[in-house]
């Protein structure tokens, strides 16, 4: 296993320390410095660190690549002992788009309302039946991008010709439904000009030459909240600048579903009563073009959680719900009155500019400025927000204690050693360390930093990324990335046959485009696949119970969110090419999951023909490849045979006829 895992932890003050307490903290203390002191002299041997990249140097590669391609060109599903495990049986077709912990019927019976009954509860939800969400009778395999980008096949998506037919002219405009196909016209109209037009205009709005000047300004990561069919996102990404849709659980016509359909990023979510899956400062920009939010609402507690994912300089993009001139002027007196116009004060934004019906705030660089406001309706937070996973929202201003307060305009193109440093990783041992040597001597002789921490603090030491460890683990990947390319590339890109609707393929044909990182620790697969220039994203998802690494994977402008795997992740079924994991299963075996929900799970988002690469140690792996068996993956186990007890599990779905 790469990462070392390490679960919350947490102390109750009390009365004064048995001796049983004195005898524990001497004995872990002795172990504490044996286990220092071997591993000053001996490599790490146990995967819970960084890698070397030579320790991904496969001796025999090529022959396990081509045993490999044989093994599954010719379909044959590898079980332990030739006994085939039972199989789980598929789903009814009500749940072919079934998307669990978003039920609105149940939510309202369990006293959800006022728009709480739209967003997500995995608390109410249970799981009544073990079951393959399969995919409707007209499903078809994606096109390969950037064709699928354009057009879609309308089968794959839960949206008809009447729901179609009864949208806006607007919808019309940017999508044209042709009999078993939607194409996606991002040129023909977006506001009152294309989108290519309306992004050169946000440019030009924030002092900007064009739009291809937008990365220089420091905006790399964007926030598109109810994106519609993600066509905004699709020209961001021509930019190399990398734009997630996100929007409320819709049972039909999901701008979601649609996104992803066309390789675009996206995630369910919204923000009604909890927080987002993301840290404070996240975002160099948050957008929001006729997203049907009002945001006066609930004294600003939505601007407020805008402010709080909202990077220093950051900029928030309020486009007014509507496209008729002759009420441009009536929305514009309604946005810039109070109390928006209060609201934007308090957050310490400033109206940079204002177009048409386009409006621009930037988030202010200076903490001093909180403290310079006039009234204070709205109160600061206390403490820094590390680790948000739906929490309630909050009524006041956070992130201006945290070392990641930075002006996105002095950020460099790459995270530097300094900037690096400060992203860290809780440290139990280290507030062990302290607790146990204050009951024996006086803390100011040997370790002065533990007697300036409160005792409430200890697991708030920040033991900051090495410049050597992070470069180590993005060399891993480069290794990891060439290995996967090389031992997946007879099966991917093999000569795929024609698809309806689509030129003829040049070879190689590319199947994967949507790619997900379940355990993404810094991102170092979704570097490494950036720096092959491979045309895939990559969501990257880190568990909630592991090392918070979130903050800096979106410092480096990728996407991601913070997920507890023991729960189902917020997507549409069908919306992966590839899953991948490392360590992520010896993880979870310590922790209440169901590993066969874990599973049903992943295949209910990965698309059919899609694939799964698990990296794990042969016992997980061994446990894995029955599961892989249930739910009627084709499956291998790859020895690295490298001397490690690492192990490759790759699946493959197949594709499900009816």
């Amino acid at each position: 296993m790469r990462s070392s895992w390490m679960k919350k932890q947490s102390f109750i003050t009390g009365p004064k320390p048995t001796l049983n307490w004195l005898i524990l903290c001497l004995i872990s203390l002795l172990a504490l410095i044996a286990v220092l002191s071997s591993s000053s002299s001996s490599s790490n041997t146990d995967g819970s660190g960084p890698r070397s990249a030579e320790s991904l140097i496969y001796s025999n590669y090529r022959r396990i690549k081509e045993q490999a391609a044989v093994d599954y060109l010719e379909l044959r599903i590898v079980s332990s002992g030739g006994a085939r495990q039972k199989e789980v049986g598929l789903c009814g077709k009500e749940r072919e788009n079934f998307v669990p912990c978003h039920n609105v019927s149940a939510n309202l019976v369990s006293g959800f309302k006022e728009g709480e009954e739209f967003d997500r509860h995995c608390e109410v939800y249970k799981v009544t039946e073990r079951c393959l969400v399969r995919p409707p009778k007209e499903y078809k395999t994606p096109l390969r991008w950037p064709n699928g980008r354009d057009v879609i096949w309308s089968a794959n998506v839960r949206i008809t010709k009447d729901q179609f037919l009864s949208s806006g002219s607007m919808t019309k405009r940017l999508m044209l439904l042709e009999e078993n196909q939607i194409a996606f016209h991002s040129e023909d109209g977006f506001i009152f000009n294309s989108v290519k037009d309306y992004v050169r205009q946000l440019a030009e709005m924030i002092g900007l030459g064009s739009d291809i000047e937008l990365p220089q300004a420091g905006i790399r990561n964007i926030l598109d909240i109810d994106c519609g069919f993600g066509s905004f996102g699709a020209h961001l990404l021509s930019l190399k600048i990398m734009a997630v849709c996100i929007a409320a659980y819709e049972a039909s016509g999901s701008q979601v579903q649609l996104s992803l359909e066309r390789g675009l990023p996206a995630l369910i979510g919204n923000f009604i009563s909890r927080q987002l899956p993301y840290p404070s400062l996240s975002y160099d920009m948050v957008h929001c073009a006729q997203c049907g939010i009002i945001w006066d609402e609930k004294d600003g507690l939505f601007l407020i959680e805008v402010d709080r994912v909202l990077k220093p300089g950051g900029y928030f993009v309020l486009t007014s719900p509507t496209s008729r001139p002759q009420s441009s002027s009536r929305e514009k007196k309604r946005i810039m009155s109070n109390p928006i116009e209060g609201l934007t004060q308090q957050l310490c934004w400033t109206l940079l500019a204002q177009q048409d019906e386009t409006f621009v705030w930037q988030k202010t660089t200076d903490v001093d400025c909180y403290a310079s406001r006039k009234e204070y309706t709205i109160q600061l937070c206390e403490g820094e927000d590390t680790q948000s996973y739906y929490r309630p929202l909050v009524p006041c201003i956070s992130g201006m204690s945290s070392m990641r307060w930075i002006a996105i305009q002095n950020r460099s193109s790459e995270l530097s050693s300094s900037e690096l440093k400060i992203h860290g990783k809780y440290c139990f041992l280290t507030a062990f360390f302290c607790i146990c040597f204050s009951l024996f001597l006086p803390l100011q002789i040997l370790f002065p930093f533990c007697n300036d921490l409160p005792f409430h603090e200890f697991f708030f030491i920040i033991a900051g990324v090495q410049p050597e460890e992070f470069y180590e683990d993005l060399q891993h990947w480069r290794s990891a990335v060439n290995n996967y390319w090389s031992l997946l590339t007879p099966l991917i890109f093999s000569d795929h046959p024609k698809r309806l609707g689509d030129e003829d393929p040049f070879p190689p044909y590319n199947m994967v485009r949507n790619v997900m990182d379940m355990s993404a620790n810094y991102g170092g697969l979704n570097a490494a696949l950036l720096e092959e220039k491979k045309s895939v994203w990559v969501m990257n998802v880190v568990p909630s119970r592991a090392s918070n690494s979130l903050p800096l994977i979106l410092d480096r402008g990728f996407a991601g969110v913070m997920h507890d795997w023991c729960e189902p992740f917020p997507t549409y079924p069908r919306t992966y090419d590839l899953l991948h994991a490392d360590g992520l299963l010896s993880h979870l075996s310590s922790e209440r999951c169901s590993m066969i929900d874990l599973f049903l799970e992943m295949d209910r988002i990965l698309r059919p023909e899609g694939w799964v690469i698990l990296s794990d140690t042969m016992g997980a792996i061994e446990m894995a490849r029955m599961l892989a068996t249930q739910v009627r993956w084709e499956a291998r186990i790859i020895d690295l045979q490298n001397g490690s007890d690492q192990r490759l599990l790759v699946c493959q779905k197949p594709f499900v006829k009816k």
